[in-house]
């Protein structure tokens, strides 16, 4: 029994988590469901249910781990297990998404892989809810209750700064310190996809259509059979890097990135997915640091997948002095969760991120070096995250031990 309630409990906190500190991904992750199911009207939504999703997992782990309010979470996590172990089983045979986006960008699992799991933590989510009424907490009513608050006062703080700004943790491949180049690279014995053959040929005699692969086709018997057609089944997926589709088309330059990304000054890319959506707040503030950029020699250009009459539009309404080069949708939304983010590179690292309300002004940058200044802007980020995380579990652990001392008082 708590050996089953321990793990659920943890695989439900770990998938809450890393989608609560990225809840724009798990955004993009039900628009891509609700389009592939033919529910594009059900787009507005996909934020709401974001929250809501990674909120309710966080809960029910933390809930089956802590053995508090069990009842309820065993209910809960039956709930959960009902919905989407048949919705796994659907995408694995259909595939009409390719990750399921389970545990975010943490931990990227097949779609028979994500079902299989499932039906494992069923079996374990069956044996909890049939034994939910031998489950008896340390915590009373009131000690439960302020656990249960307080949780949710952490996920929905993480999830709200997480969206207002980037995610706390990064597990993307353009987090900050990796290499896009390596990112890219393809190691010499990486095996290669498989693919199965299928060759149709047409009896002359008959007119039968028969199918042969690779060894057996009759390629010779030229008086009996004619080629008709072919097919090709992939049977088993090779190695994929996890950056493929990183690609900067210059609208006169052409593919400038092998140039970019082996430059050793500092380039500025701002990426915006998508320009009729992009957030114009901060514009100008950009603009200010693109001709700040130029004064220093470093290169400074936008990242769209927006069309070039949209880009000329955006321009000329706001004067904006830097040219945009054209990218991957996918890629765009992969590199920052923000419309529009700002990223600074050098020789293909990523020095650091910002969202569209963080863009460094050139009042901060001025007489300081780029990598220096972000250096430091992480370790004192950083060291607010853990002393934030610290105090709260303090004041918990202070109201739950003000709690049991006020009543061994009055006993």
């Amino acid at each position: 029994m708590n050996v089953c309630r321990i793990l659920v409990g943890a695989v439900f906190i770990f998938s809450g988590f890393v989608k609560g500190v990225d809840p724009l991904g798990s955004n993009y992750k039900f628009i891509d469901y609700f389009n592939a199911f033919g529910m594009g009207w059900m787009n507005f939504s996909a934020l709401f249910f974001s929250f809501v999703l990674s909120l309710a997992e966080f809960l029910i782990g933390i809930c089956l781990f802590l053995n508090i309010k069990t009842k309820w979470a065993a209910w809960g996590a039956l709930l959960f297990m009902a919905v989407f172990t048949p919705l796994t089983l659907i995408l694995a045979i259909k595939n009409p998404v390719t990750d399921c986006g389970c545990f975010g960008d943490a931990w990227v699992l097949t779609n028979w892989e994500t079902f299989w799991k499932n039906v494992v933590l069923l079996a374990m989510v069956l044996v909890i809810f049939f034994k939910r009424d031998h489950y008896k907490s340390l915590f009373n009513f009131l000690e439960q209750t302020v656990l249960l608050t307080g949780t949710i006062v952490f996920m929905l703080c993480i999830e709200f700064y997480c969206y207002r700004h980037l995610p706390i943790i990064d597990f993307r491949p353009y987090a900050i310190g990796k290499n896009i180049q390596e990112g890219m690279s393809i190691p010499e014995d990486a095996p290669h996809d498989e693919y199965k053959t299928t060759l149709n040929y047409k009896n002359k005699n008959t007119g039968e259509v028969k199918e042969f692969d690779e060894t057996n086709y009759p390629w010779q018997d030229t008086l009996n059979w004619e080629y008709h057609s072919s097919e090709q089944k992939l049977i088993k997926e090779g190695f994929k890097a996890p950056i493929h589709d990183f690609v900067m088309e210059h609208p006169n330059l052409g593919d400038i990135t092998d140039e970019v990304l082996q430059d050793d000054n500092y380039t500025f890319l701002v990426i915006s997915y998508n320009l009729n959506n992009i957030s114009t707040d901060n514009l100008e503030k950009i603009n200010e640091l693109a001709a700040y950029a130029r004064e220093k020699g470093y290169r400074f250009y936008g990242l769209t997948a927006s069309n070039s009459d949209v880009v000329k539009q955006l321009t000329d309404l706001h004067h904006i002095p830097y040219e945009f080069c054209s990218m991957d949708e996918i890629q765009l939304k992969t590199i920052v969760r923000s419309n529009p983010g700002l990223v600074l590179l050098k020789k293909g690292t990523v020095i650091d991120k910002w969202g569209h309300r963080d863009i460094p002004g050139i009042e901060i940058l001025k007489d300081k070096d780029p990598l220096a200044y972000c250096l430091n802007e992480q370790q004192s980020i950083t060291k607010k995250y853990v002393v934030y995380s610290l105090t709260l579990l303090y004041l918990c652990l202070l109201f739950l031990y003000m709690i049991k001392k006020y009543r061994k008082t009055k006993a």
